[in-house]
């Protein structure tokens, strides 16, 4: 029996019994998601199907900022679930314009544009700084650079923006124009960035490269040679945005400002939104009908994301992150004082962190968080050399701890099983 005919007569009775093998049957193989399936959580608590107890320090890839099924995201969700839900772009809406002001209000950013995620606020990103190229300067001025590792989503014109050739192989042509240099590297961006680039893309802290964070003196780089040659300097904050470093955004702790700047991931809790955040005058490019999106500034997401700005936006929160990130990174870094053959160093920023394999152990990340999802703990890699760790910013201490503790005997488990 297949798995159609399997729901099928399912559903004549209770409702369909699905587990991990449902998943090869009937999704479209784009993931290699884990045996486990997860049916609830609380917090950075988290239980599968057999009810067995999860830590969860992935953050759902840094998206559950607040922790799984925040009471005040739920509230926010509830209440506007029974007033207005979806108007279309024909119409605006109050939750829209509050959260606009939310953002603007705290960045350097005078307008909004909001979308579903990431890869679509950089979509609208990039969009956007060649639309103000072209209208300002001409069609020649149309180069973007970018970094390699670097991430910037899925779509064709993102995923070549990207810096990893992994994502773009089978999908060619490429868009044109687009270029990569190495990151933190001032050389190359001082010979790449020329008078025909209109844009220049960078993630303060790379994420899926690897959990490296730009230095200062790189970013600073970046934002006189963008001066110098009419480029724009754009900060892709999707994943380190939102409190993950301890300052709302990353590019307030480097003192170095974008002109265009675009967020996802956490700002919704796990609630689909994105946004891209510019200046009054970079904005005037778009006009009415140069760009837009059906569910982008829905009522529904953008109260769930005010009320995460909100809650985020206060000085005690970010405290409280910047005290936690402290915390963990010396349990990690005492991990790694005693497991000096497997582990380099940590790095990262935050709450965004990365343990560094050593040249011994390369390409072992994968097998370390099995160990560890083994024995209740949730951890993702960057690449095949780093563990990363992207906890709820809400992560008390004593689930620091039991997280570093768990860690330990997943990397003894490691070890047995070689």
């Amino acid at each position: 029996m297949n798995a159609i005919e399997r729901l099928q007569q399912d559903s004549s009775t209770a409702a369909p019994q699905v587990t991990r093998k449902t998943f090869d049957e009937v999704m479209v193989p784009t993931y290699a998601p884990s045996e486990m399936v997860p049916v609830r959580a609380s917090g950075l608590d988290l239980w599968d199907q057999q009810g067995k107890q999860y830590l969860d320090l992935t953050g759902g890839i840094a998206v559950t900022g607040l922790g799984h099924c925040s009471p005040i995201v739920l509230e926010a969700l509830q209440k506007q679930a029974a007033t207005l839900w979806h108007v279309g772009n024909t119409y605006t809406n109050e939750p829209v314009l509050k959260l606009a002001l939310a953002l603007t209000g705290a960045t350097f950013a005078d307008r909004a544009f909001f979308c579903n995620s990431g890869a679509e606020a950089n979509e609208a990103a990039f969009k956007l700084a060649r639309k103000h190229a072209h209208g300002k300067h001409g069609p020649h001025k149309s180069r973007i650079v970018s970094c390699f590792n670097s991430f910037h989503g899925r779509t064709l014109f993102t995923v070549s923006v990207g810096g990893q050739s992994k994502y773009t192989e089978g999908f060619e042509p490429l868009p044109p124009e687009i270029d990569h240099i190495a990151f933190n590297d001032i050389a190359a961006a001082r010979a790449a960035i020329t008078d025909d680039v209109c844009a220049v893309v960078v993630e303060p802290v790379q994420g899926e490269g690897g959990v490296m964070p730009a230095t200062p003196e790189y970013l600073q780089a970046l934002r006189e040679l963008c001066d110098q040659t009419g480029a724009l300097l754009i900060f892709d904050e999707v994943q380190c945005g939102m409190g993950r470093t301890g300052k709302l955004f990353a590019y307030m702790g480097y003192g170095v400002t974008p002109d265009i700047l675009t967020v996802a991931k956490a700002l919704g809790n796990g609630y689909p939104i994105g946004a891209m955040l510019t200046t009054d005058e970079i904005a005037k490019a778009f006009s009415v009908g140069a760009h837009g999106t059906t569910y982008g500034g829905n009522p529904l997401a953008c109260a769930v994301a005010l009320s995460v700005v909100q809650t985020i936006n206060t000085p005690a929160f970010l405290a409280r992150v910047s005290a936690a990130a402290a915390r963990l990174v010396a349990g990690l870094n005492a991990v790694v004082a005693d497991y000096p053959a497997i582990f380099s160093h940590v790095r990262g920023s935050g709450l965004m962190l990365g343990i560094v394999l050593t040249d011994a152990f390369k390409g072992k990340a994968k097998d370390i968080t099995k160990h560890a999802e083994a024995l209740g703990l949730m951890l993702l890699i960057a690449g095949p050399d780093v563990i990363r760790l992207l906890p709820a910013l809400v992560i008390s201490d004593e689930q620091i701890d039991e997280g570093v503790r768990r860690l330990r005997l997943a990397v003894d488990a490691f070890q047995a099983a070689r």
